[in-house]
């Protein structure tokens, strides 16, 4: 009888199933790109669009931002909003007042000016040339650009794929959102549509000091590791 080994191969495992998407927050081909999905820990319920009760008082049609709780909301009929969970860059903090929206674009390119070359150089060095579309893009499938009195504020709403920034402040940027998210606003406003910047004090009066002193303890928290990990990244290409 011929000997035959008494081993036999491990059996392949199969590959661990893929984590659930997120409604809403899944995979996207849009343009010849792909929108990768957003991983459930990072759309947790509070930062998923949703339709809520409204009583800021704007006219419908009208994108308000609060920069201080982290919402952009769309003002709807009969008092609701489509709220929608965003980050706030620093030029996004800079922003006050009322502008509009003056230009959409879809997969726009992207090119840092040169003051955020000189003053950020770990950042935008290596985009000083220029981006072009796609979504590792900073300003992601789409942007809204803001104008006042006919001239571009340099102000932007925007998609990103940095998903993990979505509700916090950030140490560049404007205002962004979810990719997911902003598809699905840059459908709703035309061009013109007023954009309104809430005050902190508007926003304690219709968020609630709770909220808005969380949130911005939170910007702290995040804002200071995010600067230490920029700080490192600086020594590492030997800009400190």
């Amino acid at each position: 009888m011929p000997w035959r080994p008494s081993w036999r191969p491990a059996a392949r495992r199969p590959p661990p199933p893929a984590p659930p998407e997120v409604p809403g927050y899944g995979t996207v081909e849009d343009g010849g790109f792909t929108i990768a999905a957003v991983p459930p820990d990072f759309a947790p319920v509070e930062n998923r669009k949703t339709t809520v009760s409204y009583a800021g008082g704007e006219a419908p049609g009208t994108i308000v931002v609060d920069p201080h709780v982290k919402y952009l909301y769309l003002v709807g009929e009969g008092g609701t909003a489509d709220r929608y969970r965003i980050a706030v860059g620093a030029e996004g903090r800079g922003l006050r007042s009322t502008t509009y929206v003056g230009r959409k674009a879809e997969w726009p390119t992207w090119t840092p000016t040169r003051n955020m070359i000189r003053t950020q150089p770990e950042l935008y060095a290596d985009k000083a040339g220029g981006m072009a579309p796609g979504p590792d893009n900073p300003l992601g499938a789409r942007a809204l650009y803001l104008y006042r009195g006919g001239k571009d504020t340099m102000f932007r709403i925007h998609g990103t794929g940095d998903y993990t920034s979505i509700g916090h402040a950030t140490s560049a940027g404007c205002i962004r959102l979810y990719n997911q998210d902003i598809l699905d606003l840059f459908t709703k406003v035309p061009t013109s549509t007023s954009v309104k910047i809430r005050s902190v004090a508007d926003s304690r009066k219709l968020e609630g000091d709770a909220a808005v002193d969380a949130s911005l303890a939170a910007d702290a928290d995040f804002l200071a590791r995010t600067e230490a990990a920029l700080a490192e990244r600086r020594r590492a290409m030997g800009l400190e």
